[in-house]
């Protein structure tokens, strides 16, 4: 097990800088889930911890050890890519032992090792066969379980699961928590996809532009977001916004936070507006309602409003953000809050 840390580190490619002076540290036998938009420096962080690409400048330390000028095949650390890279010549034994071969293992050692792993991940029945007679969720394990038989301290996964069909993704996210929690070793997941990023990190890292939005467990992120792009990352449907009209100060609400009805509550922010699309989805109705110049997505668990229907929309002062200019949340212990839930309630109409 290891921890990793980031010390003012700056990554730039010729004049192009994706990361600027940095910091961050990865805890010790975590999952840790580094996530955001295409092109904002996620997969450049887990290529600098892998030595793929040495930072531009700053230092990068694996358990407290500066490995700037360590080879990439000497860190401790193992990576599994979206493509699997898996030898299509191999059989699946062949292609979990390749690297013990390369390292000299013995061949005792080797089988040994190979079984052993080859039963964590499921993959006992199909070590004689080659990967093409493999399903995409069975490929992905042969990548898993190279990966696992070097014993890394670190494991670094760049969206390993976008390949494979929804249903097996799931099953996949499963299967890797329950992965994590048998070898209690530090694994630094990268995704854009923010449903796997809340369903399998203890700590999400969420980025932007190459700078770090928030970073905090997934439950922190989604109820305390630090600052609008957060709240409207995190969260599916996102965090619905609209303008307060003062101070350049936006308010929100999670789709879940309010109630919709066909008569007005006495909710502290309540508006009217008609419901312009639904979508069932089971356990769950989502309905947009369009209300003057806003767009609100709500989501409710009962499915009891049609398209065209005229109704009221109800959120409580507890279920409201206020965002500021600098599109930084406004705490409510800040006294602009009290000031900004008067504006909002002066805004109920019927």
């Amino acid at each position: 097990m290891a921890s990793i840390e980031f010390q003012q580190v700056t990554q730039a490619f010729d004049k192009n800088v994706i990361i600027k002076d940095l910091n961050l540290t990865i805890e010790d036998g975590k999952f840790t889930v580094l996530v955001g938009p295409s092109g904002c420096g996620k997969t450049t962080l887990l290529r600098m911890i892998a030595g793929l690409d040495p930072q531009t400048a700053g230092s990068v330390l694996i358990n407290g050890k500066d490995v700037t000028r360590i080879a990439p095949g000497q860190r401790g650390v193992a990576m599994v890519f979206q493509n699997y890279a898996i030898y299509p010549t191999m059989s699946v034994r062949e292609n979990i032992e390749f690297g013990l071969k390369n390292n000299k293992v013995p061949k005792e050692e080797r089988t040994r090792l190979v079984e052993s792993i080859s039963e964590t991940v499921g993959l006992r029945p199909y070590l004689d066969r080659k990967p093409s007679t493999l399903s995409g969720g069975q490929r992905q394990r042969v990548a898993l379980a190279r990966a696992m038989v070097k014993k890394p301290s670190v494991f670094l996964m760049d969206e390993p699961l976008s390949n494979l069909d929804a249903k097996l993704r799931v099953q996949m996210r499963i299967e890797l928590i329950e992965m994590h929690k048998k070898l209690g070793t530090t694994f630094v997941y990268v995704t854009h996809d923010q449903v796997e990023a809340m369903s399998m990190a203890d700590t999400i890292v969420l980025m932007n532009q190459g700078k770090i939005q928030q970073e905090a467990a997934p439950e922190t992120i989604y109820h305390h977001p630090s600052n609008l792009f957060a709240a409207q990352f995190i969260g599916v449907p996102p965090m619905n916004i609209g303008e307060l009209g003062i101070d350049g100060v936006k308010f929100g609400f999670r789709p879940e936070g309010a109630i919709l009805s066909k008569e007005q509550g006495e909710a502290h922010y309540s508006v009217q507006g008609v419901i312009a699309t639904r979508e069932m989805l089971g356990s769950e109705t989502i309905y947009q309602v369009k209300s003057g110049d806003h767009s609100f997505m709500i989501k409710c668990t009962e499915d009891r409003f049609s398209v065209d229907d005229i109704v009221f929309l109800d959120i409580g002062a507890e279920k409201l953000f206020f965002f500021g200019e600098d599109e930084q949340v406004i705490n409510r212990d800040d006294r602009r809050f009290a000031d900004y839930l008067n504006v909002l309630r002066g805004q109920r109409h019927g």
